[in-house]
């Protein structure tokens, strides 16, 4: 699964995204200061473009971040957000959606599907040097004020968000949010060697992620992954 590297777990921080095998366990950290943003609303989500400074000839990609449904968990409110990417050389959309609770911004289960492919729970049980990572990363993000920004999706009053240096990181990273943008806010994020601006807002989302849903198969999973390395290498002369 591509990064999609804003609000969630930095938020949606490459950390989480990378891990494309997501059960996420309830209490991994504090509520963060930037997840104030958050504005979940059944059918509304946002489109974003991402360009990267290191593939000047590579086409931008486009990814979709939409609320797709409601579901209580543990007595608390839970929103589906459902992540669409479509993949160098892939045929179709890729497919996430998260059961994610607002109220202590915890995450709590994730279904994915490839095309072509069943949608698939899958298990996730991160270490515990990995919950303190991710914990270290959100806190980094402080605000810094407030700025009016124009994207192609127009032109928005922002909270603007900075993330502290890393020894590890190679420049800033920053973040404007809106609460007219929903789930979480982002107009632009702007990290080393990436842009990721708004490029329209969705207020017709539905749920992509169709059929029965099984429980995950690492041996699957290898199978689809070494099918999409074979249609992504160049043809032979």
């Amino acid at each position: 699964m591509k990064r999609l590297q804003v609000l969630v777990l930095a938020v949606l921080g490459p950390s989480f995204f990378s891990m494309a095998h997501a059960q996420m366990g309830a209490n991994w950290f504090n509520k963060p200061a930037i997840a104030e943003v958050i504005n979940p609303v059944v059918g509304k989500g946002a489109q974003y473009q991402t360009t990267h400074g290191d593939k000047s000839n590579a086409a931008p990609e486009l990814q979709e971040i939409t609320i797709v449904g409601k579901e209580s968990f543990e007595g608390k409110e839970g929103f589906w957000m459902e992540i669409a990417h479509q993949e160098k050389n892939q045929k179709g959309m890729v497919y996430a959606k998260v059961l994610f609770t607002r109220e202590d911004f915890q995450f709590h289960k994730m279904i994915m599907q490839q095309p072509g492919q069943p949608a698939m729970q899958m298990p996730f049980s991160p270490s515990d040097k990995t919950k303190a990572r991710m914990h270290d990363e959100i806190e980094k993000w402080s605000a810094t004020g407030t700025e009016t920004i124009t994207v192609p999706a127009g032109t928005f009053s922002c909270k603007h968000w900075k993330k502290d240096k890393g020894p590890n990181d190679t420049g800033e990273s920053e973040i404007w949010t809106s609460d007219k943008v929903s789930p979480f806010g982002v107009v632009k994020e702007v990290s080393p060697g990436r842009t990721m601006l708004l490029v329209k807002l969705i207020s017709d989302a539905t749920d992509h992620i169709t059929g029965p849903v099984t429980t995950f198969d690492p041996e699957a999973m290898k199978r689809q992954m070494m099918e999409r390395m074979q249609q992504q290498k160049p043809p032979q002369p």
